[in-house]
């Protein structure tokens, strides 16, 4: 198709609606513009994702999604499509699998609409790859979309995990000084960064007692803790600063709760290294140059691991693992408590070669 070859060509992406997914679509926004150079890339996403689209120079705009994640909203869906007519997009990058992610580009009258077949999408993508369990990686999946569909037959055909370029997300120096002054830290000490929450569900959810025990070495051995999440995390974040011996709690900061998702991004791009449960901050930490450690419960590095270049990935090898439940079946989340906290301090130990004093 000639339009494709043009100069200046427009491009729009449909969002993922979660961080971590939003995080790791960077791949893609960076492959598209290694293969067009003058393109612009616009993307639709929840309004809590723009300050993360903001920090990846490959976009050129955010249109905020006015409709909630889940709501079908046919009439909603169909006003912002004709509202975006008149920008002349070229080509649209789908990346949910739902049919109302689709409607969009279609009542925009986008000529070439790309994207993986999911529900009913036949006639709405007129681009549809068919194939996509073929790509084990969620990041490979994005960035197969990239490419012409003949030549996209499975994983190898990107060449593997390790050739893909990884998220990356800006940081401005001025910008973290004021989030680091606001929150009244410091930097004088070496920062571990930990975010001991999980969206998902608690098959997800490492221990408070094994985190608290994190916490605890750190301190003994220098290091100051800060603790990241949600307001859904600040009670999570509370009890593994309250297991922490009283000694060290003015080592300990609980910031879950207080930053707004992108002065977390900020913050943590102060930290050293970072230990994350497979969560959106876990992808962020990536993105940012931490050093992470990445702790496996429910859910598979198989699919969705940290796309960091130092990374060290936990997890038990119990026979009922990986099962990606939410909740544990049999009650018993062995894949998590029988995760020692030792595994976790090695694995710091191995990122960092710090010395950890022993208790």
């Amino acid at each position: 198709m000639p339009i494709l070859e043009k100069q200046s060509m427009k491009i729009l992406v449909i969002g993922p609606a979660w961080v971590g997914d939003m995080v790791m679509s960077q791949s893609l926004y960076i492959v598209l513009k290694q293969r067009h150079p003058d393109s612009q890339i616009d993307v639709i996403a929840p309004g809590w994702c723009k300050p993360i689209l903001e920090r990846m120079p490959e976009i050129h705009q955010t249109i905020e999604m006015p409709i909630g994640h889940g709501e079908f909203n046919l009439l909603g869906r169909r006003e912002i499509g004709k509202s975006i007519r008149e920008k002349q997009y070229d080509h649209a990058y789908i990346l949910p699998k739902s049919a109302k992610s689709a409607l969009i580009p279609w009542f925009a009258n986008i000529p070439l609409r790309t994207g993986w077949k999911g529900e009913m999408r036949y006639g709405l993508l007129n681009d549809l790859r068919p194939n996509m369990k073929s790509f084990q990686y969620m990041v490979e999946r994005y960035v197969a979309l990239a490419y012409p569909k003949a030549e996209m037959v499975d994983s190898n055909s990107l060449g593997g995990l390790e050739t893909l370029p990884r998220p990356r997300l800006a940081i401005n120096a001025a910008e973290q000084q004021a989030t680091i002054k606001k929150f009244n830290l410091t930097q004088d000490q070496p920062i571990i960064g930990l975010c001991p929450g999980a969206e998902f569900g608690p098959a997800k959810k490492w221990p408070e007692t094994h985190y608290a025990e994190v916490a605890t070495q750190m301190a003994r051995s220098g290091h100051q803790i800060w603790l990241f999440g949600s307001q859904k995390d600040l009670e999570t974040c509370n009890n593994i600063r309250a297991l922490v011996p009283t000694q060290f709690h003015e080592d300990i900061h609980v910031l879950a709760g207080q930053t707004s998702l992108i002065e977390a991004v900020d913050l943590l791009a102060a930290c050293k290294t970072v230990v994350a449960n497979d969560s959106g901050l876990m992808h962020v930490a990536a993105a940012v140059g931490c050093n992470v450690v990445a702790v496996y419960g429910s859910t598979s590095p198989k699919y969705t691991p940290p796309l960091a270049e130092k990374v060290e990935i936990v997890h038990t090898d119990i026979d009922c693992r990986p099962c990606f439940q939410r909740e544990c079946q049999y009650k018993h989340l062995k894949c998590l408590t029988e995760l020692s906290p030792k595994q976790v301090l090695d694995s710091i130990q191995k990122l960092d070669a710090i010395t950890i004093s022993s208790c």
